[in-house]
């Protein structure tokens, strides 16, 4: 069973940073696109960022120049290094990941349950 799993949220200062991580099952194939999306209280869920396999990457307006996405494709994980941090960016955080199980399987896209953010003082 694929399982996508976030972790690293918390309670930080404005101006403050965290660092998210989300890992994959070891057990797949391959991995395209990974993203990070969030929903803060009373609001639609949003983009946040994505990074393809190639390195390749995207960034919602909101986060540019404060947020950084990266991947260890050994390790099937992605990371959200975030700084800079602002009340607004109070949410919980998902991961999606674009799985393929095994060569002849189609893709789909898997998510995780979920980090907390929480940015206050």
């Amino acid at each position: 069973q694929v399982q996508v799993v976030e972790s690293g949220g918390g309670l930080v200062q404005p101006g403050g940073s965290l660092r998210l991580s989300c890992a994959a099952s070891e057990n797949i194939f391959s991995i395209n696109a990974m993203a990070w999306w969030r929903e803060a209280p009373g609001k639609e869920r949003e983009f946040v960022a994505r990074i393809f396999s190639a390195g390749f990457t995207n960034y919602a307006d909101s986060v540019k120049g404060r947020f950084t996405i990266s991947r260890d494709n050994a390790k099937n994980t992605v990371y959200l290094q975030m700084n800079d941090l602002k009340p607004e960016d109070t949410a919980v955080y998902y991961c999606t990941a674009n799985i393929r199980i095994t060569p002849a399987s189609s893709q789909y896209s898997y998510w995780g349950r979920g980090t907390q953010v929480t940015v206050s003082s």
